[in-house]
């Protein structure tokens, strides 16, 4: 594009927007700072209500997210207590957790002996408090804290109480039925031998899935779920397991495999030895596999001799789907505490469990959990009262109202300027006629108006400049491409001869083509920033001698004396080529339009710590009119555009952008018929 010709050399500093002072009452600083003040004095009232409503219910909040994060650290920790000895990955796990939650958490032995801090660094030291004398909780697989372990998911809590009953009658889903009427404490994670092999899970696996279609054929919504053990059984919906369990023979499902009964047995050998130890003579035990594939022990039913083991493949009728025989109820609750034997049984599955189980767990470990700075959390709070509480909803209201009024108000009369701004500048987007937006105030917003207004006429003026360039870049092209096809048709058609002469001349055409693509290439990478400079030491006057050397022959034929000189050393950082282009410009300019007979006269020096470089030539000078315009792209003072009195008319726009890469400025002064004299000001470094 074009730019407006004149502001570097031939501008005057009366055009350039005279900035008017503002009264301070009509600036729109002081009447943002009133609304400011008056909505902030207004919202005081509401803004303390709310710190203090939302502070209470933050407080409450913190305190459950407390205890959320309490209960999710614990069971992470006892999942991996229950499934790996010597606690094996938990530097890494508290970290981890510590990284998620933002709290210190440290495991150490009964003896207090660190297993793993957050806190501690790379070498194990841990700076900082020490850890508080009371634990947060002791992480036992074996014993497991009821309190924390409630606020787990039911897949976790199987073995809790916490699923559903599936499969026999008598071995329900909710743990062991080991003890007292008490829930079992044992993490249902903490497997041991009771993990099953790979074939194992398979065929279970195609057992559950075989059973979950016929479930779907009777009209039951069924799913198969694998166990911590890797159990697969089966979970359906409501009260429909009895009737998976007959019409489908799923109670085959729950028959113990080769290494649950291999581990039962082991279980039995421990609970004998443990009656024999306190004296009572051991009786026949009946254990089986709950869902999750935990232990179930049940009385046997009958007196009598103990029935025999439960059979390890499906009977014909639960293949069938005819009735299956169950256990007797199991030993808890009432029962056993009515049954001394059967409650002394009962105990010692459950210690028997314990021994099976010890060598796969991790030991118990106490467990703390503070803020980064080993403090305790804050479990302190307060409460308004109801009377409070309505006396400022309602001062609130009200203050709320009256700002949102004010605010509103003070935006709208703030903002109805800038809408018509916005909306004239939709209509430039789109390219209709822009209509100069009124300013009827003295602030900023008027500013801002006046210097929209003057863009929209600028940007007007480049647009017809654009369109001018456009066609003006058209006709340069024109007539050198011309002349090189009149001359070529002329040559095919055998009017001329393909002389030497008509080469020449057909290469002075092309040559003038190439001059000017390269001219508009310098330009458009001016534009762009692209333009680069290879800055180096040069001196002015050596630059200046080189270019009057270059065209010295031009000015002899034209009759025109061509000379330099420099007043000083005038050093620069420059790049020599980009710089002696410019120079050669002015001087080859100056030369064109210099009558036989006048000067041209190159001048270096130093002024006031920049250096200047002056073209002088005694031609026909500029009118005062055409000054401003000397560096428009295409501008020549000749309007007919004839190549005797011109060039492309893009020379003294690549001077100015040249010099303009270096940082300095180019300005012209002219006198008609007493010449002109163009002066580059560029700084030394």
């Amino acid at each position: 594009m074009r730019r407006k010709a004149g502001r570097r050399g031939g501008g005057s500093p009366a055009d350039a927007p005279v900035r008017s002072r503002i009264p301070v009452r009509k600036s729109l600083l002081t009447r943002l700072l009133a609304v400011s003040v008056l909505v902030s004095v207004l919202s005081i009232a509401a803004t303390a209500w709310l710190a203090a409503q939302t502070t209470s219910g933050a407080i409450r909040q913190e305190q459950g997210q407390v205890l959320a994060d309490d209960a999710r650290i614990y069971d992470r920790l006892l999942g991996l207590a229950a499934s790996a000895p010597n606690w094996r990955g938990a530097d890494r796990t508290v970290r981890e957790l510590s990284a998620e939650t933002g709290r210190r958490i440290a495991l150490t032995t009964q003896d207090r002996d660190v297993i793993a801090d957050s806190a501690a660094d790379e070498q194990g030291a841990v700076p900082g408090s020490r850890l508080p004398a009371r634990a947060s909780a002791v992480v036992d697989p074996l014993a497991v804290d009821s309190t924390l372990a409630a606020g787990r998911d039911d897949d976790t809590a199987v073995g809790f109480g916490a699923g559903t009953r599936l499969g026999t009658g008598a071995a329900g889903a909710g743990g062991t039925g080991s003890g007292t009427g008490a829930v079992d404490r044992i993490d249902p994670r903490a497997v041991g031998p009771f993990r099953l092999p790979p074939e194992e899970r398979v065929r279970l696996r195609a057992m559950a899935e075989k059973f979950v279609g016929c479930a779907q054929d009777t009209g039951v919504s069924a799913k198969s779920v694998e166990g911590p053990s890797g159990r697969t059984y089966l979970e359906t919906a409501g009260d429909s397991d009895e009737v998976v369990d007959y019409r489908c023979g799923a109670v085959a499902l729950n028959e113990p495999t080769k290494t649950e009964r291999k581990a039962l047995d082991k279980i039995g050998e421990l609970a004998e030895a443990c009656m024999r130890r306190k004296g009572t003579k051991p009786v026949k035990l009946g254990l089986t596999i709950t869902r999750g594939g935990a232990p179930w022990l049940y009385a046997v039913a009958g007196p009598g001799p103990p029935s025999r083991e439960p059979s390890k493949e499906p009977s014909k009728e639960a293949a069938s789907g005819g009735p299956v025989p169950t256990p007797a109820p199991s030993v808890t609750g009432s029962a056993a505490a009515a049954d001394p034997v059967a409650a002394l049984a009962a105990n010692c599955v459950d210690s028997a469990r314990r021994e099976q189980l010890g060598p796969y767990v991790s030991s118990p470990a106490l467990l703390f959990i503070t803020s980064p700075d080993g403090s305790r959390p804050s479990e302190s709070g307060f409460r308004l009262s109801g009377a409070n509480t309505a006396k400022l909803v309602g001062l609130a209201a009200a203050v709320l109202a009256l700002t949102v009024a004010v605010t509103a108000f003070a935006a709208t009369r703030l903002t109805r300027p800038l809408r018509a701004l916005t909306t004239a500048t939709q209509r430039m987007k789109t390219g209709e006629a822009t209509e100069p937006v009124p300013a009827r105030s003295a602030g900023e917003i008027s500013q801002l108006a006046a210097a929209f207004n003057d863009m929209a006429a600028h940007r007007k003026a480049l647009e017809e400049q654009r369109k001018a360039m456009v066609s003006d870049v058209a006709h340069e092209l024109r007539t050198p491409l011309s002349n090189i096809r009149g001359w070529l048709e002329a040559a095919e058609d055998g009017v001329v001869a393909t002389d030497p002469e008509l080469v020449t001349s057909l290469l002075e055409e092309a040559l003038l083509l190439q001059h000017i693509v390269n001219d508009l290439q310098d330009l458009a990478a001016a534009d762009a920033g692209t333009l680069r400079l290879h800055r180096e030491p040069a001196c002015a006057a050596d630059l200046a001698e080189q270019v009057v050397a270059a065209h010295q022959a031009r000015a002899d034929a034209a009759g025109v004396r061509l000379c330099a000189r420099a007043e000083g050393e005038p050093w620069l950082t420059a790049d020599p080529l980009r710089l002696r282009q410019a120079i050669g410009n002015l001087v080859s300019n100056a030369v064109r339009h210099t009558p036989a007979g006048g000067s041209v006269t190159v001048t270096s020096r130093v002024v006031s710590g920049r250096v200047a470089i002056e073209v002088a030539d005694t031609g026909t000078g500029i009118a005062a009119a055409d000054l401003p315009h000397v560096f428009d792209r295409f501008w020549r003072a000749d309007k007919s555009r004839t190549r005797a009195t011109g060039g492309s008319g893009l020379g003294l726009a690549i001077v100015r952008n040249l010099v303009q890469a270096h940082g300095g400025t180019v300005t012209a002064e002219s006198s008609p018929g007493r010449g002109t004299t163009f002066t580059l000001d560029l700084p030394i470094t």
